[in-house]
């Protein structure tokens, strides 16, 4: 199973297309399979005098207000085809996540393949209705939310004409930086298996082990943050891989991809050479005279594997020798 990996640029491109195609120039060159951008209409999004996020006070002007914040940050109908066709020609997929009705409208007629619900908009039954009417693949982040809130979303993108197998749901946790007592990775197992449907992890913690964790868990998607500089101003960037991390992060990914395998309990090529040299065989203990019977002060057992396996001991123990063993002899 090849894990689809979404590097988050979010908003970290501070309202600037030429910051956003560097940052697709990462994605990009870190090999994950797309990058992730965020589509809105402040207007349609908040109300005018709407308080930041405590994070978001950290990292942003104190005495902005979220409405003017998020109003720096939006990205125009031609940013979308600007950057859309810069991700064609790096070789990333383009995806965005919609935080409102018109923008909805916007990546469809952007011709979008994939679309991406926030974890805010899963109790949004109008905005998730829309969505599961245009029959589009669908990642689903749950931060925020208990399983009810994630199997009415289901059913609710199911019921408007989303078949559930082109439904993944991401568990998150939608605190920038999550702290890792509060990750709760055991939680996107039970979203699987309680609710039958593929799933995935969206992460806000510092560092990548527990990416790693969820891969290894059974995750199909991981969706990460990143950033040009961590100490950028802005509300996420703080809570975002730099560069050599989101590389690092992929490549651990595709390797325990690699690690994982097919769960068939067996000895691999690579190791099959060493079977004879590691395992052992019944031997000779000592010099052993024709007709002699053996017996545990006779026979012993030791490397390599090329005679009797030891696992026949009970069979050899009390037979008669038919010829003479030298020392260290193969039975």
């Amino acid at each position: 199973m090849r894990v689809f990996i979404i590097a988050e640029a979010g908003v970290n491109h501070n309202g600037s297309i030429d910051l956003a195609k560097k940052l697709i120039e990462i994605a990009s060159n870190s090999g994950a399979d797309a990058v992730k951008f965020q589509t809105f209409k402040t207007k349609n999004l908040a109300i005018k005098n709407l308080e930041k996020a405590s994070y978001q006070k950290i990292t942003t002007n104190k005495k902005e207000t979220q409405f003017n914040m998020l109003k720096n940050l939006e990205l125009s109908k031609d940013a979308h085809l600007d950057l859309i066709d810069y991700c064609k020609k790096k070789n990333i997929i383009f995806m965005s996540s919609p935080f409102d009705h018109e923008s909805i409208e916007l990546l469809k007629n952007l011709d979008i393949e994939i679309f991406k619900i926030p974890s805010g908009e899963i109790t949004n039954l109008p905005y998730l209705r829309q969505i599961g009417k245009l029959n589009k693949k669908i990642i689903l982040s749950s931060g925020m939310s208990n399983m009810d809130d994630v199997k009415n979303a289901l059913n609710i993108l199911v019921n408007s004409g989303t078949k559930k197998n082109n439904i993944i749901v991401l568990h998150a946790n939608t605190e920038y930086p999550t702290p890792m007592e509060d990750v709760n990775l055991k939680a996107m197992v039970n979203i699987g298996r309680e609710l039958d449907v593929k799933v995935g992890y969206s992460d806000h913690t510092l560092g990548i082990e527990v990416d790693i964790a969820a891969v290894a868990m059974g995750a199909s998607c991981i969706e990460k943050h990143f950033t040009l500089d961590s100490k950028m101003k802005g509300p996420d960037h703080k809570a975002s891989l730099e560069p050599h991390q989101l590389k690092a992060m992929v490549k651990a990914i595709r390797n325990i991809e690699l690690a994982l395998g097919d769960g068939i309990k067996k000895p691999s090529k690579s190791e099959m050479q060493n079977i004879k040299i590691v395992r052992k065989s019944i031997v000779a203990k000592t010099k052993i005279k024709k007709n002699e019977i053996f017996n545990e002060k006779n026979i012993t057992v030791k490397r390599p594997g090329e005679g009797i396996s030891p696992m026949k001991w009970d069979e050899v123990l009390g037979t008669k020798s038919i010829k003479d063993y030298d020392e260290d002899e193969f039975i």
